[in-house]
């Protein structure tokens, strides 16, 4: 079976990769399928600590494939998609989109489903659905607001006018930019620097942020003093390797 989406793991690092360059890596159901199982499979690997998505060749994703589309693509249920995406949010590891080129549409909602982007200097992004009289329906509705505020987003949505990468990141929807020769050293530099820090840390921050996500404070607060999940396994190795310096 072709390999539409690739898994390259380093040191505790996974690199899953779209991988279908001569296509501008458009996403069809057979792409979606593959990468649902390298989430599966990451969710129980223990030596995987960190995630970069990122695509192949000349670009992320141009989006999702229009012939698939066309053609009347078979979905195995209604929000498969999302449901996908879904699953890589609640991973209990740092997952990094890291982008180049394109990202239109229905890959931006893919981008977005990760706990954050960074993006090469050559990065386009854009949501097209309103050019093709389609709607969102893989997350983009609610991820992007959250991402950017409601009216950058429906402005976004609304215009599908493509933003540069330094306006992306001016706006909040990537978090860092690097220049498209570096890219790919600094991306992996950023994920090492994560996980140097606590496992333990990150899956229960990443339970707690998702949790009180645009709660009230007080309830927020509350729910960080009784829902905490203490300390992880390896606090005090971490506490007596520091003071021994």
């Amino acid at each position: 079976m072709t390999e539409l989406v690739t898994r390259d793991d380093k040191d505790g690092l996974a690199i899953l990769t779209l991988n279908r360059p001569d296509k501008l890596n458009s996403l069809t159901v057979s792409l979606f399928k593959q990468l649902r199982q390298h989430i599966s499979d990451i969710r129980r690997d223990d030596t995987i600590g960190c995630v970069i998505l990122r695509g192949a060749g000349k670009c992320f994703s141009a989006g999702h494939d229009l012939n698939d589309i066309s053609e009347g693509e078979e979905v195995p249920s209604r929000g498969w998609h999302s449901e996908t995406l879904r699953m890589m949010e609640k991973l209990p590891k740092p997952v990094i989109a890291a982008v180049h080129s394109h990202c239109y549409t229905g890959a931006l909602e893919v981008a977005l489903a990760a706990d954050f982007i960074v993006a090469a200097d050559n990065t386009k992004f854009g949501d097209t659905h309103a050019k093709w009289a389609l709607t969102p329906i893989w997350g983009m509705s609610q991820r992007l607001p959250r991402r950017v505020g409601i009216a950058t987003a429906k402005k976004l949505m609304f215009t599908c006018e493509t933003v540069l990468a330094d306006e992306a990141l001016r706006i909040g929807l990537t978090e860092q930019v690097f220049p498209v020769a570096d890219f790919e050293a600094e991306t992996e530099a950023l994920a090492r620097r994560i996980l140097e820090n606590s496992a333990f840390s990150h899956a229960a921050n990443k339970r707690l942020l998702e949790a009180t996500d645009a709660d009230p404070l007080d309830a927020g607060l509350q729910w960080e003093v009784m829902e905490n999940e203490g300390t992880g396994p390896d606090m005090q190795d971490r506490i007596n390797a520091f003071v021994k310096k």
